[in-house]
Protein backbone atom coordinates (compact mmCIF):
# COMPACT_ATOMS: atom_id res chain seq x y z
CA UNK A 1 0.00 0.00 0.00
CA UNK A 2 1.43 3.42 -0.91
CA UNK A 3 2.52 5.54 2.09
CA UNK A 4 -0.05 8.25 1.40
CA UNK A 5 -2.89 5.70 1.45
CA UNK A 6 -1.61 4.23 4.74
CA UNK A 7 -1.62 7.72 6.26
CA UNK A 8 -5.14 8.41 5.02
CA UNK A 9 -6.37 5.06 6.35
CA UNK A 10 -4.75 5.67 9.74
CA UNK A 11 -6.29 9.14 9.91
CA UNK A 12 -9.70 7.70 8.98
CA UNK A 13 -9.50 5.10 11.75
CA UNK A 14 -8.25 7.60 14.30
CA UNK A 15 -10.91 10.26 13.60
CA UNK A 16 -13.74 8.63 15.65
CA UNK A 17 -11.44 8.23 18.65
CA UNK A 18 -10.36 11.87 18.45
CA UNK A 19 -13.96 13.03 18.11
CA UNK A 20 -14.95 10.97 21.16
CA UNK A 21 -12.07 12.39 23.18
CA UNK A 22 -13.08 15.94 22.22
CA UNK A 23 -16.76 15.30 23.00
CA UNK A 24 -16.13 13.77 26.41
CA UNK A 25 -13.14 15.26 28.24
CA UNK A 26 -12.11 13.46 31.44
CA UNK A 27 -14.00 14.55 34.51
CA UNK A 28 -12.27 16.97 36.85
CA UNK A 29 -13.02 18.88 40.06
CA UNK A 30 -16.36 18.37 41.76
CA UNK A 31 -17.83 16.24 38.96
CA UNK A 32 -15.00 13.71 39.35
CA UNK A 33 -15.55 13.69 43.11
CA UNK A 34 -19.28 13.21 42.59
CA UNK A 35 -18.72 10.31 40.18
CA UNK A 36 -16.08 8.60 42.32
CA UNK A 37 -18.06 8.95 45.57
CA UNK A 38 -21.43 8.35 43.87
CA UNK A 39 -22.65 11.18 46.10
CA UNK A 40 -23.59 14.81 45.50
CA UNK A 41 -23.73 17.19 48.48
CA UNK A 42 -26.32 19.96 48.24
CA UNK A 43 -26.59 22.90 50.62
CA UNK A 44 -30.04 24.37 51.24
CA UNK A 45 -31.57 27.11 53.33
CA UNK A 46 -34.15 26.25 55.98
CA UNK A 47 -35.63 29.75 56.14
CA UNK A 48 -36.10 30.95 52.56
CA UNK A 49 -39.74 30.03 51.85
CA UNK A 50 -40.84 29.47 49.07
CA UNK A 51 -37.39 28.95 47.51
CA UNK A 52 -35.74 26.73 50.10
CA UNK A 53 -37.05 25.56 53.46
CA UNK A 54 -37.89 22.45 55.48
CA UNK A 55 -41.34 20.92 55.16
CA UNK A 56 -43.31 19.34 58.00
CA UNK A 57 -41.17 16.21 57.72
CA UNK A 58 -37.97 18.30 58.04
CA UNK A 59 -37.05 17.56 54.42
CA UNK A 60 -35.75 20.18 51.95
CA UNK A 61 -38.51 21.76 49.86
CA UNK A 62 -39.09 24.79 47.68
CA UNK A 63 -38.78 26.16 44.17
CA UNK A 64 -34.97 26.16 44.01
CA UNK A 65 -34.77 22.79 45.75
CA UNK A 66 -37.08 21.31 43.10
CA UNK A 67 -34.96 22.85 40.34
CA UNK A 68 -31.85 21.32 41.90
CA UNK A 69 -33.49 17.89 42.15
CA UNK A 70 -34.11 18.06 38.41
CA UNK A 71 -30.52 19.25 37.85
CA UNK A 72 -29.22 16.27 39.85
CA UNK A 73 -31.23 13.93 37.62
CA UNK A 74 -29.40 15.29 34.56
CA UNK A 75 -25.99 15.21 36.29
CA UNK A 76 -26.53 11.51 37.12
CA UNK A 77 -26.60 10.76 33.40
CA UNK A 78 -23.66 13.07 32.71
CA UNK A 79 -21.37 11.28 35.20
CA UNK A 80 -22.81 7.81 34.52
CA UNK A 81 -24.01 7.13 38.08
CA UNK A 82 -27.75 6.47 38.44
CA UNK A 83 -28.89 7.12 41.05
CA UNK A 84 -26.55 9.44 42.92
CA UNK A 85 -26.81 9.53 46.68
CA UNK A 86 -27.90 13.06 47.64
CA UNK A 87 -26.57 14.46 50.89
CA UNK A 88 -28.54 17.54 51.96
CA UNK A 89 -26.69 20.04 54.16
CA UNK A 90 -28.60 22.89 55.88
CA UNK A 91 -26.82 26.24 55.73
CA UNK A 92 -27.44 29.71 57.06
CA UNK A 93 -27.39 33.15 55.48
CA UNK A 94 -23.94 33.64 56.97
CA UNK A 95 -22.19 30.40 55.94
CA UNK A 96 -23.88 29.41 52.65
CA UNK A 97 -21.11 30.73 50.37
CA UNK A 98 -18.22 29.50 52.51
CA UNK A 99 -19.75 26.03 52.67
CA UNK A 100 -19.54 25.69 48.87
CA UNK A 101 -16.17 27.47 48.59
CA UNK A 102 -14.59 25.21 51.22
CA UNK A 103 -15.90 21.98 49.68
CA UNK A 104 -18.64 21.33 52.24
CA UNK A 105 -21.22 21.25 49.45
CA UNK A 106 -21.11 20.90 45.67
CA UNK A 107 -23.86 23.47 45.15
CA UNK A 108 -26.20 25.66 47.17
CA UNK A 109 -29.89 25.73 46.35
CA UNK A 110 -31.51 28.63 48.15
CA UNK A 111 -32.30 32.26 47.40
CA UNK A 112 -28.84 33.68 46.77
CA UNK A 113 -28.41 36.79 44.63
CA UNK A 114 -25.59 36.98 42.12
CA UNK A 115 -23.21 39.87 42.81
CA UNK A 116 -19.76 40.77 41.51
CA UNK A 117 -18.42 40.73 45.06
CA UNK A 118 -19.65 37.19 45.68
CA UNK A 119 -18.06 36.04 42.42
CA UNK A 120 -14.70 36.54 44.11
CA UNK A 121 -15.57 33.65 46.45
CA UNK A 122 -17.91 31.36 44.50
CA UNK A 123 -19.29 30.73 41.04
CA UNK A 124 -22.91 30.85 39.86
CA UNK A 125 -25.12 29.00 37.42
CA UNK A 126 -27.32 30.72 34.88
CA UNK A 127 -30.17 32.57 36.59
CA UNK A 128 -32.97 30.69 38.31
CA UNK A 129 -35.20 33.60 39.38
CA UNK A 130 -35.35 37.39 39.42
CA UNK A 131 -36.80 39.10 42.48
CA UNK A 132 -36.44 42.55 44.01
CA UNK A 133 -35.80 44.11 47.41
CA UNK A 134 -39.11 45.20 48.91
CA UNK A 135 -40.47 46.73 52.07
CA UNK A 136 -42.96 45.12 54.45
CA UNK A 137 -44.92 47.42 56.78
CA UNK A 138 -47.88 47.20 59.12
CA UNK A 139 -51.13 47.81 57.26
CA UNK A 140 -51.92 50.79 59.51
CA UNK A 141 -48.78 52.54 58.26
CA UNK A 142 -49.89 55.06 55.60
CA UNK A 143 -46.56 54.74 53.73
CA UNK A 144 -46.82 54.07 50.00
CA UNK A 145 -43.11 53.98 49.28
CA UNK A 146 -39.64 54.50 50.72
CA UNK A 147 -39.93 58.29 50.82
CA UNK A 148 -42.90 57.96 53.18
CA UNK A 149 -40.68 56.09 55.65
CA UNK A 150 -38.50 59.12 56.35
CA UNK A 151 -37.46 59.32 60.02
CA UNK A 152 -38.85 55.84 60.66
CA UNK A 153 -37.03 52.58 61.53
CA UNK A 154 -36.31 50.04 58.79
CA UNK A 155 -35.01 46.58 59.68
CA UNK A 156 -32.65 44.67 57.38
CA UNK A 157 -30.24 41.73 57.70
CA UNK A 158 -26.63 43.03 57.66
CA UNK A 159 -24.32 41.84 54.91
CA UNK A 160 -27.09 41.07 52.44
CA UNK A 161 -27.73 42.56 49.02
CA UNK A 162 -30.93 43.95 50.55
CA UNK A 163 -28.88 46.08 52.96
CA UNK A 164 -26.93 47.50 50.04
CA UNK A 165 -30.09 48.09 47.98
CA UNK A 166 -31.76 49.89 50.88
CA UNK A 167 -28.72 52.13 51.43
CA UNK A 168 -28.49 52.98 47.73
CA UNK A 169 -32.21 53.72 47.48
CA UNK A 170 -32.13 55.96 50.57
CA UNK A 171 -29.18 57.86 49.12
CA UNK A 172 -30.77 58.21 45.69
CA UNK A 173 -34.08 59.45 47.10
CA UNK A 174 -32.46 61.53 49.87
CA UNK A 175 -34.39 59.67 52.56
CA UNK A 176 -33.21 59.80 56.16
CA UNK A 177 -34.30 56.78 58.17
CA UNK A 178 -32.85 54.65 60.96
CA UNK A 179 -31.56 51.31 59.66
CA UNK A 180 -31.94 48.62 62.32
CA UNK A 181 -29.95 45.37 61.92
CA UNK A 182 -31.92 42.14 62.44
CA UNK A 183 -30.47 38.64 62.59
CA UNK A 184 -33.13 37.00 60.43
CA UNK A 185 -36.40 37.71 58.64
CA UNK A 186 -38.23 35.97 61.46
CA UNK A 187 -36.67 38.35 63.99
CA UNK A 188 -37.55 41.26 61.71
CA UNK A 189 -41.15 40.06 61.52
CA UNK A 190 -41.37 39.86 65.32
CA UNK A 191 -40.01 43.40 65.66
CA UNK A 192 -42.36 44.68 62.96
CA UNK A 193 -45.39 43.11 64.67
CA UNK A 194 -44.26 44.50 68.04
CA UNK A 195 -43.79 48.00 66.59
CA UNK A 196 -40.06 48.08 67.36
CA UNK A 197 -39.41 48.79 63.68
CA UNK A 198 -41.70 50.38 61.09
CA UNK A 199 -40.64 48.40 58.02
CA UNK A 200 -38.61 45.34 57.04
CA UNK A 201 -36.49 45.20 53.89
CA UNK A 202 -35.87 41.86 52.15
CA UNK A 203 -36.52 40.06 48.86
CA UNK A 204 -40.15 40.61 47.88
CA UNK A 205 -41.10 36.96 47.34
CA UNK A 206 -39.43 36.01 50.63
CA UNK A 207 -41.47 38.72 52.36
CA UNK A 208 -44.63 37.24 50.84
CA UNK A 209 -43.65 33.87 52.32
CA UNK A 210 -42.88 35.55 55.63
CA UNK A 211 -46.35 37.10 55.84
CA UNK A 212 -47.82 33.59 55.97
CA UNK A 213 -46.01 33.11 59.29
CA UNK A 214 -47.39 36.31 60.82
CA UNK A 215 -49.81 36.29 63.74
CA UNK A 216 -52.25 38.25 61.56
CA UNK A 217 -51.24 38.30 57.88
CA UNK A 218 -53.91 40.90 57.10
CA UNK A 219 -52.18 43.32 59.50
CA UNK A 220 -49.18 43.55 57.16
CA UNK A 221 -48.72 45.10 53.72
CA UNK A 222 -46.02 44.90 51.04
CA UNK A 223 -45.20 48.24 49.44
CA UNK A 224 -45.64 48.19 45.67
CA UNK A 225 -42.35 49.58 44.37
CA UNK A 226 -39.22 47.37 44.59
CA UNK A 227 -35.96 49.02 45.69
CA UNK A 228 -33.82 46.82 43.43
CA UNK A 229 -33.79 43.67 41.35
CA UNK A 230 -32.14 40.54 42.74
CA UNK A 231 -30.98 37.87 40.24
CA UNK A 232 -30.92 34.42 41.88
CA UNK A 233 -28.72 31.50 40.83
CA UNK A 234 -27.37 28.19 42.12
CA UNK A 235 -24.10 28.74 44.00
CA UNK A 236 -21.22 26.66 42.59
CA UNK A 237 -17.49 26.24 43.22
CA UNK A 238 -15.54 29.17 41.78
CA UNK A 239 -13.54 28.34 38.66
CA UNK A 240 -14.90 24.80 38.22
CA UNK A 241 -15.94 25.08 34.56
CA UNK A 242 -17.07 21.46 34.25
CA UNK A 243 -19.40 21.73 37.23
CA UNK A 244 -20.88 24.98 35.93
CA UNK A 245 -21.26 23.55 32.42
CA UNK A 246 -23.06 20.50 33.83
CA UNK A 247 -25.49 22.61 35.89
CA UNK A 248 -26.11 25.16 33.12
CA UNK A 249 -26.73 22.32 30.64
CA UNK A 250 -29.18 20.76 33.08
CA UNK A 251 -31.02 24.05 33.63
CA UNK A 252 -31.23 24.61 29.86
CA UNK A 253 -32.88 21.20 29.47
CA UNK A 254 -35.30 21.94 32.31
CA UNK A 255 -36.19 25.37 30.89
CA UNK A 256 -36.98 23.76 27.52
CA UNK A 257 -39.13 21.03 29.06
CA UNK A 258 -42.54 20.65 30.67
CA UNK A 259 -40.81 20.38 34.06
CA UNK A 260 -40.37 24.15 34.33
CA UNK A 261 -44.07 25.16 34.33
CA UNK A 262 -44.80 22.33 36.75
CA UNK A 263 -42.15 23.53 39.19
CA UNK A 264 -43.09 27.20 38.78
CA UNK A 265 -46.81 26.59 39.23
CA UNK A 266 -46.21 24.44 42.29
CA UNK A 267 -44.69 27.39 44.15
CA UNK A 268 -45.91 30.53 42.36
CA UNK A 269 -49.13 29.46 40.66
CA UNK A 270 -51.17 31.75 42.91
CA UNK A 271 -49.20 34.71 41.53
CA UNK A 272 -50.21 33.95 37.94
CA UNK A 273 -47.92 33.66 34.93
CA UNK A 274 -44.25 34.63 35.26
CA UNK A 275 -43.76 38.38 34.82
CA UNK A 276 -42.05 39.64 31.64
CA UNK A 277 -38.63 39.80 33.33
CA UNK A 278 -38.89 36.16 34.41
CA UNK A 279 -40.10 35.11 30.94
CA UNK A 280 -37.01 36.72 29.41
CA UNK A 281 -34.76 35.11 32.03
CA UNK A 282 -36.16 31.64 31.28
CA UNK A 283 -35.81 32.25 27.53
CA UNK A 284 -32.17 33.28 27.92
CA UNK A 285 -31.56 30.19 30.04
CA UNK A 286 -32.66 27.86 27.22
CA UNK A 287 -29.12 27.67 25.89
CA UNK A 288 -28.76 25.62 22.70
CA UNK A 289 -26.71 22.44 22.80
Amino acid sequence: MPPIRRLLLAAFCLAPALALAQAAPPLEGRLKKIRDSKTITVAYRTDALPFSFEDNDKKPAGYTVDLCRSVIGVIEKQVGVVPLQVKWVPVTLQNRLQTVAAGGADMECGATSVTLGRMQEVGFSTLTFVDGTGLLVRAVNPAKGLMDLANQKIGVIPGTSNERALAEAMKAKVVTATVVPVKSREEGLAQLEAGTIDALASDRVLLVGLVAKAKDPKALALLADPLSYEPYAIVLPRGDWQMRHAVDSALAQIYRSAALPEIYNRWFGAMGRPNPILEVMFALGRLPE
